[in-house]
């Protein structure tokens, strides 16, 4: 225990540094969509919910390599694919939409053996190795204990079955086998093919970024907080068995977002996405919005801040106890505890907005 709790110690440290480490292929930053609050995807296979996102989203084939280097180039005649990666804003979930056609599909066996979407993700840009094997203790330590104390914690990598027959949809590549259930994550997909056909494939799923995830469970986890503009560390790649009936059954091809084949253990070598904010199609003219954060508890002094969209000219505050204030982002102190609605009002060119929130602030 004393191990694992030094793990988050560390992990306290990282974050209060606010270290984000360089990530592969510099000067690229893919884009994850917001996903408006009342426009979710469901998680049932069918991309209809994902008809809003841009085609500037979508990431397709001519962005992967194969590091194998059987390949220079994908043939949309044997793979094509394309991904779209979304979010909410609220929500610490990662939301991906996965096309592809294949010539020949592989997933008539119960094991490892399947054709795999694989994802690692690093949602804190902790960067370095979260694989037991590109460990500096590798050499050291007993492998099962490293498995178990450091695998997948910092950094998450999940082995997703396209499609997944008669098995769980995804292997979690560590002992937190927790990750791959509700409400941590979810997968639906939707095929008409059997083993060995062609044909299209429709994956959706979503999983949870865990600035450290524990083998003991959720309790002692602490997810990655995900925020408008955020840069997040991910990869994905496509692991193509080929044909089940060869006598060598190893990967057709390994085809990789990330310029390392080695990305699928180590957070240093995936690749920048950014949170983007909500597109403005989805927006109001204006719309008022605000939240606060308590300064001195014992003081009940509180501040405020506008969140609110548009052109705006001005602001008004009512703190619920009688005072008011015009400042963008005003500092208030309550002279009593009590539950306030707080109302904000905004002008401008556009017209009037409100945002009232009924005990909004509650103090004691």
């Amino acid at each position: 225990m004393v191990r694992r709790y030094s793990h988050i110690a560390a992990l306290a440290i990282l974050l209060a540094a606010g270290r984000a480490l360089a990530l592969d292929r510099p000067g690229t930053v893919f884009k994850v969509f917001q996903f408006p609050p009342n426009m979710i995807p469901r998680i049932d296979g069918d991309a209809s919910d994902w008809a809003i996102v841009p085609d500037d989203y979508a990431i397709g084939m001519d962005q992967f390599v194969d590091d194998m280097k059987h390949y220079d180039k994908p043939d949309p005649k044997e793979l094509d694919a394309k991904v779209r990666v979304g979010w909410v804003k609220g929500e610490n979930r990662l939301y991906f939409l996965y096309q592809a056609y294949k010539s020949y599909w592989d997933f008539s066996l119960p094991g490892l053996h399947n054709d795999i979407f694989e994802v690692a993700v690093d949602g804190e840009r902790g960067g370095g190795p979260f694989i037991g094997e590109q460990q500096d203790e590798a050499a050291v330590r007993d492998p099962a204990e490293l498995y178990y104390d450091f695998q997948n914690s910092r950094a998450q990598n999940y082995h997703v079955f396209t499609p997944a027959l008669n098995k769980d949809w995804c292997m979690v590549w560590g002992p937190q086998q927790w990750l791959k259930e509700l409400p941590w994550s979810n997968a639906a997909c939707d095929y008409h093919f059997k083993p060995g056909e062609a044909g299209n494939l429709t994956l959706e799923f979503f999983i949870t970024p865990f600035a450290f995830a524990s083998p003991d469970g959720p309790q002692r986890s602490v997810e990655s907080n995900l925020t408008e503009n955020k840069i997040i560390g991910l990869s994905f790649s496509i692991l193509d068995y080929g044909d089940v009936t060869a006598k060598q059954q190893q990967f057709k091809a390994f085809w990789n977002l990330s310029r390392h084949h080695t990305s699928y253990g180590n957070a240093s070598q995936l690749v920048a996405f950014k949170l983007m904010p909500l597109e403005e199609k989805f927006h109001k003219p204006i719309e008022a919005d605000w939240s606060y954060k308590i300064v001195d508890m014992d003081r009940r002094l509180l501040a405020f801040k506008d969140e609110s969209w548009g052109k705006i000219t001005s602001w008004k505050w009512d703190f619920g106890d009688g005072s008011t204030s015009t400042d963008q982002n005003p500092v208030h102190t309550y002279n009593r505890g009590g539950r306030f609605t707080v109302i904000l009002d905004i002008t401008g060119p556009t017209g009037p907005a409100r945002r009232s929130k009924v005990w909004g602030v509650v103090l004691k």
